[in-house]
């Protein structure tokens, strides 16, 4: 019965997403990334697939599971030069942008979760070993990987409670977390809840792979020399992956405060957003028009003319953190999830966030850490916010209590590789 209203659910989706393409830009990627698939699939694999290579699957559903997942991939590439790496995804904001990562041998979406179409692509890339990173359980891929006795493996899940219609919702995940050879989860409370469902021989808590992939970004930063000027030696604030309610808590601060350098990288960079965002911040420039004015325009970087920019590309907010004395990140508004705190929080910079974080441990952990604060509305930001600036003590021990916190979490993907290279494959 699950598995016939699960294939529903699944096409009742499918067909959402068609009607969504017509006026929705992601939806419409969503669609055309995955026409003609698998006849593009199999002429990928023939060009590049050498038979005796030992090939994994990465399955992320959008970029931040990907960067979770990548610090595995890049150590099993060193450990096997030859192996051939294959990484799907369910999002095309995760797709667009990783297409061109270079440590993988394709780079593809996972077509809709199907019975014919899992064993379709399963049988397609033959992988020795897959790794499902954090969560996104598609029900026929995982049973159609069980089926063929292929070696799957959970990374840095986490896992709460249900209350409502649990006994259902139990059956569900408990037919999905049985395809998994072992299961690798964040924290304690996850290991518990496998263990009252019967998962107590293939589960382990080996922390989350995230601190160790904000470590090696940090280790290897480089300077955007236009960002650089751009602050100067004035305070910096830079908020990270907001949305509107956000910005709106940012922006009476940003007016007031125009001593102060504000950096904002909106989550969603289309024009139309950022064109508005640049309105609610009326001494701002988008990073475009800094590039493109550069040459002779020393009084862009003057205190009364500009003190806001708007980041209007994707790819460089986890070295934008670096600039900062505060950080904010977004998300904090909106049962959708805070975003990731720890790419700030690894370069020493106190986080503040809003009032949603429950599902992010790392957020609480942070908070009881003294390197990270809550906050409900733009009068208690600015509160906390200049009673930081006003006590230099209290802002250094926040930084120092952030980056620690960061520090301790890390070794997981160590714990991970370890059982993989004992258990599933030979290193050289």
């Amino acid at each position: 019965m699950i598995t016939i209203f699960y294939n529903l659910f699944v096409s009742i989706y499918h067909l959402s997403i068609q009607l969504a393409a017509i006026w929705n830009t992601k939806a419409r990627l969503w669609i055309t990334g995955r026409k003609n698939f698998f006849p593009q699939l199999e002429a990928k694999l023939h060009k590049s697939t050498d038979n005796k290579a030992i090939k994994i699957w990465m399955h992320a559903s959008s970029l931040g599971e990907f960067e979770q997942g990548r610090p595995l991939i890049e150590d099993l590439k060193k450990q096997y030069p030859d192996c051939y790496i294959i990484i799907s995804f369910f999002s095309p904001s995760g797709y667009e942008i990783a297409k061109k990562y270079k440590g993988a041998d394709l780079i593809c979406y996972l077509p809709i979760d199907t019975p014919a179409n899992a064993k379709k692509f399963i049988n397609h890339i033959q992988p020795n070993l897959v790794l499902w990173i954090r969560y996104e359980f598609w029900l026929n891929y995982l049973e159609e990987l069980k089926r063929k006795n292929i070696p799957l493996l959970l990374i840095s899940a986490n896992l709460r409670k249900k209350g409502i219609f649990k006994n259902v919702y139990n059956y569900y995940r408990k037919r999905l977390f049985n395809a998994f050879t072992h299961i690798f989860v964040q924290t304690r409370e996850s290991e518990q809840i496998l263990h009252g469902m019967g998962f107590t021989r293939n589960v382990s808590i080996s922390g989350d792979t995230r601190f160790d992939r904000v470590i090696s970004i940090a280790g290897k930063f480089e300077d955007i020399a236009l960002v650089k000027r751009f602050c100067g030696q004035h305070r910096v604030i830079v908020a990270g992956s907001t949305w509107t309610d956000d910005e709106e808590v940012l922006i009476h601060y940003a007016k007031i405060k125009t001593e102060i350098k504000f950096i904002v990288a909106p989550h969603e960079v289309d024009r139309e957003n950022v064109l508005d965002l640049q309105k609610e911040f009326p001494n701002s420039i988008l990073f475009s028009e800094l590039s493109a004015a550069e040459d002779g325009s020393e009084n862009l970087y003057d205190d009364n003319i500009i003190n806001t920019l708007i980041i209007d590309n994707i790819g460089m907010l986890s070295r934008l953190y670096a600039y900062a004395d505060i950080t904010y990140i977004g998300g904090g508004f909106s049962d959708s999830g805070l975003h990731n705190i720890l790419e700030a929080a690894v370069y020493g910079k106190p986080v503040f966030f809003g009032p949603f974080f429950k599902k992010n441990y790392e957020a609480e952990e942070m908070i009881d850490a003294g390197g990270a604060f809550s906050i409900e509305n733009a009068l208690e930001l600015e509160k906390e916010l200049n009673n930081l600036w006003a006590n230099e003590e209290a802002l250094k021990s926040s930084s120092n209590a952030a980056k620690e916190y960061v520090y301790k979490n890390a070794g997981a993907t160590s714990h991970i590789l370890n059982y993989i290279y004992k258990n599933l494959l030979r290193t050289n």
